[in-house]
C-alpha cells in the first residue's frame, strides 16, 4: 500500500484554495446539524470553524434546549432549535425540517455532538438520500455508514467522511487495534467501499479518495481533546462552502487543524490547550499560506 502524498505548505501553495470573494453569498451557505442537550458546544465549535476559514453564512440546527443560548453566544449564526427525543438528542422525526433547511446550502455537516449511535443512524438515514451537493458526515453520524458502507456510493450527494480510528473501525467492522496499526489501508478501503472522501485522524492524518491518497504528519497529542474533531469537521465544511473541491477541502482542513494544534502546543504547552482555541488560529495561517503563494507566482 503506498504511503500517499505528504501534505505540507509547499503542496498547498501549489493547490490554492478558490478566492474567497468579497460578499458573504459568494463564500457559501452552510448548514450544520449538530449537538444535543448534553453536548451543546459541538455545533458552536464546528460552525465557528467554518466561519474562520471564510464561509459566508452558517445556519445551525441543534437541540431545542441549546438553541437560545447558542444564538446569543455566537451572534454570527442563524440558529434553529429542533425537537428532542427523551435523551435530549435531535429527534429523527425532524428529518423533513433538516432537508427543507438544506435546500439552498452549498454544504451540509451532519454529526458533531451526536451522542446516540442508533438515533444518529436513523436521523442520517432519513436525511442523506434526499440531499444534493456535498454532505460531510462526522463522528457518530458515521453510524449510518456502519450499517451499510456501500450504500453511501449510491447517494446523490458527494460525501466526505470525517472519522477517528475507532469510528473508522466500526464503519468497516474491523478491529480497532488493526486499524490503528495500518490506518492507510483501512482509510483507503472505506473510501473505496463508499466512493467518498475519507479523512481519518490519528497520529498521522490520512485522506483518501479514489486512487488519491494524502497524509498529514503535523499535529500533536494535544489535539486529542474534547471538541477537536468538531473543529476539524467545521473547517472541512467551511472550505467546501467557499468553493473548494471536497478532496481539497479535506486535505486543507486536515493540515490546518494539525498545524494550528502545533502552534498552540508551542505557545501554551503540548497538552492543555482547548478545542475552542483552535479556530482562532486559522485565519493567520490561511493568510500566511496565501502570502507565500503570491511570492511563488
Amino acid at each position: 500500500m503506498p504511503e500517499g502524498v505528504l501534505v505540507d505548505a509547499h503542496l498547498l501553495r501549489e493547490w490554492r484554495l478558490p478566492e474567497p470573494g468579497s460578499d458573504k453569498e459568494e463564500r457559501g451557505r452552510l448548514l450544520v446539524v449538530a449537538g444535543s442537550r448534553t453536548t451543546p458546544g459541538a455545533g458552536m465549535l464546528s460552525a465557528e470553524a467554518a466561519l474562520r476559514v471564510g464561509a459566508g453564512k452558517v445556519r445551525l440546527l441543534t437541540a431545542a434546549a441549546c438553541a437560545p443560548t447558542i444564538a446569543v453566544a455566537v451572534p454570527e449564526l442563524m440558529v434553529t432549535g429542533l425537537a428532542e427525543d427523551a435523551d435530549g438528542n435531535i429527534d429523527a422525526g425532524e428529518a423533513d425540517q433538516v432537508v427543507d433547511c438544506a435546500g439552498d446550502s452549498h454544504a451540509i455537516l451532519l454529526g458533531p455532538g451526536f451522542s446516540d449511535p442508533d438515533g444518529a443512524a436513523d436521523l442520517v438515514e432519513r436525511i442523506a438520500p434526499r440531499l444534493e451537493g456535498t454532505v460531510v458526515i462526522d463522528a457518530l453520524a458515521s453510524a449510518y455508514v456502519t450499517q451499510d458502507p456501500e450504500r453511501v456510493a449510491d447517494l446523490a450527494a458527494t460525501v466526505v467522511l470525517t472519522v477517528n480510528p475507532g469510528e473508522l473501525a466500526r464503519c468497516l467492522g474491523a478491529d480497532e487495534d488493526d486499524v490503528q496499526a495500518d490506518l492507510v489501508t483501512h482509510t483507503v478501503e472505506l473510501a473505496r467501499r463508499t466512493s467518498a472522501v475519507v479523512l481519518c485522524g490519528g497520529p498521522t492524518k490520512v485522506v483518501a479518495h479514489g486512487d488519491d491518497l494524502w497524509r498529514v504528519e503535523a499535529g500533536n497529542v494535544g489535539l486529542g481533546t474534547a471538541g477537536s474533531g468538531d473543529v476539524q469537521a467545521g473547517l472541512v465544511t467551511g472550505l467546501v462552502g467557499r468553493g473548494a473541491d471536497p478532496a481539497q477541502a479535506a486535505v486543507w482542513g486536515a493540515f490546518l487543524h494539525a498545524t494550528v494544534g502545533d502552534r498552540l502546543a508551542a505557545r501554551i504547552g503540548p497538552v492543555g490547550y482547548l478545542a475552542r482555541e483552535l479556530a482562532g488560529e486559522v485565519p493567520p495561517l490561511l493568510a500566511e499560506l496565501a502570502q507565500r503563494s503570491e511570492r511563488h507566482d
